[in-house]
């Protein structure tokens, strides 16, 4: 029984004369959708799989098939003769494309029973072409290797080909079935007392020999080191270096990779007249040459056999040495080792004669985290989800390692400069907050914690692009958009549009048995991004803006507030309090009109006033009928009623607007702590987050509001009955109205869906308020805005939520900022959903 080896991940090239069984043998051990069949692509261009005039476009339609799953990282099989070279070079161009390994299965079976079964065939071809193919595959036997096939498995007969076993093996750089943990190490360049000084702050237990060399070393609990490679060149004992290295992955201890430097000893120790001993290699050749040829030839077999990346952790860890682009994790080509050892480089020289390296981490957008070494820099930090660890031990910096997946970094300083750096190690920022609009634009599909999958439509997300380009805060001053509110649904109360009867009665059918109410202020919803006096940060003190993103204040009166707000976050203690940095709030800034005095000016003084001015000349005119006698009582009481909705109405907005002198007369009413430095608070119960506000108000009392709150039990009438009356008091002395949530957020599951995931809250107006947005006059009207329908808003509430969620989640656990960015912008993206703004 012939083992067919062939790996997990290939473009797999069946070679073989019409009626060798391709096809056959293709069902028989590949599933149906691996294989790509030349006869079926030219049926569906020319509806006959027969039609070689039809040939070309069929081939055209297979290549592009093939491409694209290589390109989704598939085993693709390709059933067609290919026994002439030029289509076999088409083929293995395009798996050369895609960084994966060509491999062939060869049928050669006997030229008669070939032409025997294509008789048998339903469109069979002639017995001359059947010869000639025979002919042309058994030309080219010899050549397959030298075309670029990497693994070739030739079958003769038809009992091997019937007992032919199909072995997928994996490939090298698989190793996500290993999830650690691990300490991954940087370049270490022969620094023997910084790394065992290192593993030994990282836990590790030394074992030497019977000489007392160190040749090993253990972890108590299990974690295992990964060295980023560069372990030679340049310091102090490469030897103990490699001893002890050599020893850990021999042991199951380590894991290693190679770097440039053991590429380029490997080449050295090979053919040593045709490389230059620069940069460290002579001291390396002269160590070795101390050492014995025995274990200067252990070091090569060692270092030749290490594997150019690693993929690990069910994918979530990637390790290589100069890094690795997403569209390399996981390939085996020539490109992709020589980028895991070298980068991305130009092609051109700098001035101190090395390679100018392009910065591809600024561009990756991958969901694994990548570690490497390679270029050396001060101090480590994070670009997209990807860190350097060389962090210039031998130059006299610090040997560094990353705890994964704790995500800690551990360093060790330099005893001394061992080799002075050709250049100076680099100092400029890298651009870990660098943003490409295809971050953002054409149709995205958003995974969520909260709801699954979200979709944001191309041409939504192009309006959403401009406004956020000309309108918004840069991206970096961005932590978080909160989400529209959906109202209650109607009330069943004839005078009545919203009640909280409907709010208790909802989340009670949900399963929510515990709501808090919260006095709605009537302001503009804020976000509030503080940080700690003197803190480093990308935003600076921070920032305040609105639901979309817009500055709320010019910098001067912003510096002036974060100051304000800092201090208050200060006197209350928070900052140790939650050991933290920074503070993400969800607030409501009085007055309204701070935002919106143009809308009132232009807009809503101008109607109430008119209206005024409108009735009391009608109510003139009807006095002076009825001094003639005319019968306008009814008219009368009419119009009176119309202009004391109007007055209500003015007055309402005059509640709501107040004049402010810088910050004087601004208040601001927080009432959820979002997030603080790597850690969520949203999902803490609501009476937390105000307790938490209430020390702020303590602090600063002329600054920040507190929020007026009731606890409801929706099952108990009486609860729900001190509630409304609590409601109807509030609404009466001025107040817009009330918030209803849960107590503590909806339940977190990949498994929600928009009719599993309750409403975070819903909005309950006062009568008075709600003429601000249906007009004076609308209680006259009940009867048909009670046929409201609040599907949509109730979705686009939920969506919006869980990206805001999404978007807190990405910030507290450290993603890169296009991955925020992508959650933050799509809600920006939904307010464009045509929803009635009313409600």
């Amino acid at each position: 029984m012939p083992e067919i080896k062939i790996p997990e991940f290939a473009l797999v090239l069946l070679i073989g004369a019409s009626g060798s069984g391709k096809s056959v043998f293709a069902a028989t051990h590949f599933e149906p959708f691996e294989t790509v069949s030349s006869d079926f692509c030219r049926g569906l261009v020319s509806g006959d799989v027969t039609d070689q005039g039809a040939t070309a476009d069929a081939f055209d339609v297979l290549n592009t098939i093939i491409a694209k799953r290589l390109q989704r990282g598939l085993l693709t099989v390709v059933d067609a003769t290919n026994v002439q070279p030029g289509a076999r070079k088409s083929l293995i161009a395009l798996a050369k494309a895609h960084d994966v390994l060509p491999v062939a299965i060869v049928l050669d079976l006997p030229e008669k029973l070939c032409i025997a079964r294509n008789r048998n065939r339903t469109a069979p071809v002639g017995a001359e072409v059947v010869k000639r193919q025979v002919q042309q595959l058994r030309k080219s036997l010899r050549g397959l290797s030298a075309e670029g096939l990497r693994e070739i498995s030739i079958l003769t007969s038809e009992a091997e080909v019937a007992s032919a076993k199909i072995t997928r093996t994996r490939l090298y750089s698989n190793l996500k079935d290993d999830h650690g943990p691990f300490d991954v190490i940087g370049d270490v360049h022969g620094c023997f007392d910084e790394l065992l000084a290192l593993l030994t702050s990282l836990g590790y237990e030394f074992i030497k020999d019977e000489s007392g060399q160190i040749v090993d070393a253990a972890h108590p609990r299990g974690r295992r080191v990964i060295f980023l490679g560069d372990l030679v060149d340049r310091g102090p004992q490469v030897v103990s270096v490699l001893r002890l290295a050599m020893g850990m992955t021999a042991s199951g201890n380590a894991l290693a990779i190679p770097g440039n430097h053991e590429a380029k000893l490997i080449r050295a120790l090979t053919k040593p007249n045709q490389v230059k001993p620069t940069h460290g290699l002579a001291q390396t050749l002269a160590e070795l040459a101390e050492a014995g040829a025995e274990f200067t030839a252990a070091v090569k077999d060692w270092a030749h056999s290490l594997i150019s990346h690693y993929v690990l952790d069910s994918g979530r860890l990637v390790v290589a040495h100069a890094g690795l682009k997403q569209a390399y994790q996981g390939r085996a080509s020539a490109r992709v080792r020589a980028f895991c050892l070298y980068g991305d480089t130009t092609g051109e020289s700098d001035e101190y004669g090395l390679p100018v390296r392009y910065p591809w981490a600024n561009d990756y957008r991958g969901s694994a985290m990548v570690l490497y070494g390679h270029t050396p820099i001060p101090k480590t930090e994070w670009v997209n989800n990807t860190m350097c660890l060389d962090t210039g031990c031998v130059f006299g910096g610090k040997l560094s390692a990353m705890r994964y997946p704790e995500k800690e970094v551990v360093q060790i300083p330099a005893a001394r400069v061992y080799c002075d750096p050709i250049r100076p190690l680099e100092t400029t920022a890298r651009e870990s907050d660098f943003l490409n609009a295809s971050d953002v634009l054409g149709k995205r599909i958003i995974e969520t914690s909260w709801l699954g999958r979200i979709t944001i439509q191309a041409e939504q997300a192009a309006g959403a692009f401009e406004v956020m380009n000309r309108f918004a805060l840069p991206p970096q001053q961005l932590a978080y958009l909160p989400p529209t509110m959906s109202p209650v649904e109607t009330s069943k109360l004839e005078d009545y549009l919203e009640h909280p009867l409907e709010a208790f009665d909802y989340f009670n059918r949900q399963g929510v048995t515990e709501v808090i109410c919260e006095e709605k202020h009537m302001g503009s919803r804020a976000v509030v991004w503080v940080f700690r006096k003197d803190a480093a940060s990308a935003t600076g003190n921070g920032s305040i803006h609105t639901r979309t993103g817009r500055a709320f204040f010019d910098l001067e009166l912003l510096t002036q507030a974060l100051q304000r707000i800092e201090a208050a976050v200060a006197a209350a203690g928070l900052w140790e309090e939650f050991e933290t940095d920074w503070l993400l709030l969800d607030a409501e800034l009085l007055p309204w009109s701070l935002k919106s005095e143009d809308l009132l000016r232009d807009l809503y003084r101008p109607i109430a006033d008119g209206a005024r001015t409108m009735y009391d000349a009608a109510l003139q005119q009807v006095a002076s009928g009825m001094s003639r006698g005319l019968e306008l009582g009814e008219l009368q009481a009419h119009i009176e009623q119309r202009r004391a909705n109007a007055a209500a109405f003015g007055e309402v907005i005059d509640r709501y607007a107040w004049p402010t002198d810088g910050l004087v007369g601004v208040q601001l009413a927080p009432f959820q702590v979002l997030a603080s430095a790597g850690v969520a608070h949203y999902d803490k119960p609501h009476t937390w987050h105000l307790g938490i506000i209430d020390s702020l108000v303590a602090a600063d009392s002329q600054l920040f509001r507190p929020t007026r709150n009731i606890v409801v039990d929706t099952q108990n009438d009486q609860s729900k009955q001190e509630a409304v009356t609590w409601w109807e008091e509030l609404t009466a002395a001025g107040g817009e109205g009330m918030v209803v949530k849960p107590m503590v957020s909806p339940a977190k599951s990949a498994r929600n869906t928009e009719k599993g995931l309750v409403q975070p809250g819903l909005k309950v107006r006062g009568r008075d308020y709600l003429r601000i947005t249906y007009g004076a006059d609308y209680l006259d009207s009940l009867g048909m805005l009670k046929n409201r329908n609040l599907t949509l808003k109730r979705s686009l509430a939920l969506r919006e939520y869980a990206l805001g969620l999404e978007a807190i989640d990405r910030l507290v656990a450290g993603e890169p900022l296009w991955r925020r960015h992508e959650a933050i912008f799509a809600v920006l993206v939904m307010e464009s959903e045509p929803t009635d703004p009313r409600l």
